[in-house]
This record gives C-alpha cells, structure tokens and sequence, in this order.
C-alpha cells in the first residue's frame, strides 16, 4: 500500500496519542474532518493500523525486572520451533518473542516483578519446556530507550 504525506502524518500523529480524536487530528494536519476520516478507515481496514492500546508503566504496575533470553532449541526443525512458539504464547511474562538468526533461535523480552519471580519463571516455566537445550539470560541495569513509535 502507498502511503502519501497525508497519511504519514496521521500516523505519526496517532502514534504519539491515540487519543487524538479525528478533529484534533484535522485541525492539526489542517485538512477537514471527512478526509481524514476516510483516510483513518483505510489505514484500519489495510491494516497499517493494526489496533489502539494502551501503554502501562511496568514499574507502577511492581514490574521492575526486564531480562532478555536467548533460547537455544534442542534441535532446529517445523514442529520443535511450533511446539516452543505454542509454549510461549502460553506465558504472560513474555512481551516479546522473536525467531532469530544467529548463534541461538530465540530472543525472549520478558517483563517481571523482580529477581525471585524470574528465577521462579526460568525454574518452572521456561527451562521445563521440552523444547529448550540452552538459556542465556542479561538483565537489563537501566533503560535507555524504549518506544512503540515507528519511523514512517
């Protein structure tokens, strides 16, 4: 799909608040309402909105632990990958799994209140799935960057 100025600008709008409503969104691209309506229901129903959330703050929450997990599979085929990719959706406590290249299979983004609860995680719920061989894990010290905004 082609995406013209206009709608760059809509989208980077509603990525920065959701909230806008479609008028503050015309007022501020100077377009009026009906277009930018129109252009917003494309863009949901192509797809390049996918949805609207909300972004909670972890820490607020007593989610104070982020941990990145590379995962090694004992073995690299089909049905070993959809039995861990099954598992994983399965666990709350990971925000983020990705199929990677490199010198493991998965890199895992796990939020989490503290170190107790991870090594509770890790214990009974990770290293037990029948399709892991390896886990290495490093603790994040301090955020630098974190962000859901796309360049578009």
């Amino acid at each position: 799909m082609a995406l013209d100025e206009i709608d760059k600008k809509i989208l980077r709008l509603l990525q920065v608040d959701a909230h806008y409503t479609l008028k503050d969104i015309a007022n501020k691209i100077n377009l009026s309402l009906t277009p930018v309506h129109d252009r917003v229901k494309r863009l949901e129903k192509e797809g390049v909105i996918e949805k609207y959330v909300s972004i909670l703050n972890k820490k607020k929450l007593g989610n104070n632990l982020t941990v990145y997990c590379q995962v090694t599979l004992i073995k690299q085929t089909y049905d070993t990958s959809e039995g861990f990719n099954q598992s994983i959706l399965n666990l709350p406590e990971v925000v983020e799994c990705n199929y990677v290249s490199g010198n493991f299979d998965y890199m895992l983004k796990i939020i989490i209140p503290d170190m107790e609860s991870y090594h509770y995680f890790h214990q009974q719920k990770l290293s037990i799935l029948p399709e892991v061989s390896q886990i290495n894990t490093v603790f994040v010290i301090s955020e630098v960057k974190s962000t859901t905004v796309l360049p578009i």
